[in-house]
């Protein structure tokens, strides 16, 4: 009986194993299983697209800088409450992408509880969606204080999608490509500083990642 047990638990553990080894595999070569935030996409040229996404909610954090170990730091933040470090000891499926982007001067944030905070200083933002099946008053209640939830309204933007390393004189390049071609569309203004959003883990080669440059946009 108790080798029928071992058997069954060995049996079992390597099964996980494998799955593990095969979605790490897949997001090697940029195969994503992750939720996406939903959208339409209402103008698409070439690898440029102004897209009109549903509302969701993300677990968002503020970097003081914009520096390597600052978007480390925030994303081991964030990565920590979606596997765990929460109340409930609870893990939540991985979404993508993971976007960052400059905070504004002053910012009311929505959170699990009837509590806002405003922000003056300038620093960035890093986000993770969260999955679709939770409410904002269902999500556990983070245990760093660092992470709060936010309910992004339905919106429009325009993406630039490309791939490779996201170094910042690249990110800056197709940031005004993408500016240049939102200035000969008709009926859009934008209306936020470059968002930057990765699909994929660090890992994943760089020629098969997902990154994006978007803009907000506010229909004319």
């Amino acid at each position: 009986m108790q080798n029928r047990r071992q058997s069954g638990f060995f049996k079992r553990g390597i099964l996980v194993m494998g799955i593990t080894l095969t979605q790490v595999a897949c997001s090697i070569v940029g195969i994503r299983s992750e939720e996406n935030p939903k959208y339409d996409v209402l103008v698409k040229d070439g690898d440029k697209e102004i897209r009109a996404y549903s509302s969701y909610i993300i677990a968002k954090t503020t970097m003081k800088d914009d520096s390597d170990a600052s978007r480390s730091e925030a994303f081991r933040v964030l990565a920590g409450y979606i596997f765990g470090a929460n109340e409930k000891k609870q893990s939540l499926a991985m979404t993508a992408p993971v976007t960052q982007k400059s905070a504004p001067q002053s910012e009311s944030i929505s959170m699990t509880a009837p509590v806002s905070s405003s922000r003056s200083e300038k620093g960035w933002v890093m986000t993770f969606m969260m999955p679709s099946k939770y409410a904002l008053q269902d999500l556990p209640t983070p245990k760093d204080p660092r992470v709060q939830f936010e309910e992004v309204p339905a919106r429009h933007l325009a993406a630039l999608r490309y791939s490779g390393l996201g170094r910042a004189a690249t990110n800056q390049k197709k940031s005004e490509e993408l500016r240049a071609w939102l200035a000969t569309q008709q009926g859009y203004k934008i209306v936020s500083d470059p968002i930057r959003a990765g699909y994929d883990p660090p890992w994943t080669l760089p020629f098969f990642r997902r990154l994006e440059i978007m803009f907000e946009l506010n229909p004319l």
